[in-house]
């Protein structure tokens, strides 16, 4: 049975049983619909299927079914026929590809760089005979061990799991020796740990480490839209950067650049933990004297916070002559978080200081070791890598770091297109985007002659001239 013994009890007092019972999924010995016999007898069954798959159980089964058949118990007969067609069924759909002579459990790990998650098929003969999954603690890394390491004690540290005489992973753990030695005193016998180098051995790992990467962006989606995990996370923020209140609103600022061309700063908004939106903003910054990071930085949180204030002060007097809400741009935050270190929040500090703000708190990530950085501090805080509130400014930064390149890359993409067909004379908007479209790009643009060009019946013979005079100007230029 699978039911807490709470339940067991509930149900022999009710003398009802669970749901699983109804459908025929327990065989109900809460309410003695099995004898303590015949329990008995299913539960050595299931450990004799465990240790040995069906080679011995099948046999039993069919000769069970044959003598029910004969003493003409034909219901019980029809159950056994169906509990045969299911284990042939779970036989097939585990047995894979894989050859009869592959046994142990195998291990493989899976990190994004900041989590890790590993995952566990222990093969019999072939056969997948269960499988499982683990968020790596760590804390437990932090400590000394490596990943995998921790993955080892916690899968068979419990006791939960018996170890086979032969683990195969996707990584050479820190101390495989010393492993070794404590794998083989949990089981009583002499355990190896070996890493494979080809073969379906590799093969079945790739899928193990998938699976424990389908296991860990399950774990981090609930994480992120979890309201409890998200409350606790605000609270840590809160503690660990001494806010004095919780940030319920906060805005992160991100830059991107291409060696200092085409900058621009992204704006992101997270409200009670959760992403805003419909709150984002995009910046494009001004470079006319000169590029620098920290100076962008400053620019944008200027121009940020100029504008907060100005609607704060639009809003307050739209709010006194006709009630009503503030706009949402108008809310301050209670927390910026810039992308970078001490000197990108020295620069963010700068600009709050200037516009004399002091009712909002700042800090900054730095990539590199995950420091958070705050105002006049000559050392970053470390968070624990395992904190929901790191997690959660991890979350904000990446995103805007996301939207920042993807503002970069659009904007990157227009004035490409721009330099060669803007501004030419009855090139509006829907002819330019259908001749990049029928010709292929701006490429194949520029490598369309001139009759091919008048040829398009939909575009006149003037406007075609014009694009052509447009791209090949340069050229004639060099020739001369």
């Amino acid at each position: 049975r699978s039911c807490s013994s709470a339940n067991f009890t509930r149900a022999q007092r009710s003398k009802r049983q669970c749901l699983l019972g109804d459908i025929g999924k327990c065989a109900a010995p809460c309410v003695d619909w099995i004898s303590k016999e015949d329990h008995k007898k299913l539960a050595e069954r299931l450990n004799e299927f465990m240790e040995s798959g069906m080679e011995n159980i099948l046999p039993k089964l069919h000769e069970e079914m044959n003598t029910a058949a004969a003493n003409e118990e034909f219901e019980r007969a029809a159950r056994l026929r169906d509990q045969i067609e299911s284990f042939e069924k779970a036989q097939k759909s585990t047995e894979g590809n894989f050859s009869d002579d592959l046994d142990g459990d195998f291990i493989s790990i899976y990190h994004d760089g900041f989590h890790a998650a590993g995952s566990i098929f222990s093969m019999q003969r072939g056969s997948v005979k269960g499988s499982r999954s683990w968020i790596v603690d760590q804390e437990m890394v932090l400590e000394g061990q490596d990943e995998l390491t921790a993955l080892l004690y916690s899968i068979y540290g419990t006791g939960a799991i018996a170890v086979p005489r032969n683990i195969y992973i996707n990584a050479e753990p820190a101390e495989k020796e010393q492993l070794e030695q404590w794998l083989g005193g949990l089981g009583s016998t002499k355990v190896e740990i070996k890493v494979p180098q080809r073969g379906e051995k590799v093969e079945l790992l790739d899928t193990v480490k998938r699976n424990a990467q389908y296991s860990l962006i399950q774990y981090l989606s609930k994480r992120a839209t979890d309201a409890a995990v998200s409350g606790k996370a605000l609270t840590e923020i809160e503690e660990h950067l001494n806010l004095g209140r919780t940030p319920l609103r906060i805005e992160c600022f991100d830059i991107s650049n291409i060696s200092g061309t085409s900058v621009v700063a992204s704006m992101v908004v997270f409200e009670d933990g959760m992403i805003k939106k419909s709150e984002y903003r995009r910046f494009i910054i001004d470079t006319s004297d000169g590029f620098d990071d920290t100076r962008a930085m400053h620019q944008v949180i200027t121009r940020r916070l100029k504008r907060l204030l100005d609607d704060r002060k639009e809003n307050e007097a739209e709010v006194a002559e006709f009630g009503g809400k503030p706009s949402k741009f108008a809310y301050p935050p209670q927390l910026i978080v810039v992308d970078g270190g001490q000197p990108q929040v020295n620069a963010a500090q700068r600009a709050l200081d200037e516009l004399g703000i002091t009712d909002i708190a700042l800090c900054g990530l730095a990539k590199r070791l995950e420091e958070v950085w705050v105002p006049g501090s000559k050392d970053p805080l470390i968070l624990p890598r395992s904190s929901e509130g790191l997690y959660l400014l991890q979350r904000i930064r990446d995103e805007a770091h996301r939207f920042a390149v993807s503002f970069h890359r659009e904007l990157r993409g227009k004035r490409m297109t721009k330099s060669v067909l803007d501004d030419i004379p009855g090139l509006g908007e829907a002819r330019r985007t259908r001749l990049l479209k029928e010709l292929g790009g701006v490429t194949a643009v520029k490598r369309a002659t001139e009759e091919e060009l008048k040829a398009l019946p939909w575009l006149p013979d003037s406007v075609g001239q014009a694009v052509w005079d447009k791209i090949h100007v340069p050229s004639r230029r060099d020739s001369r």
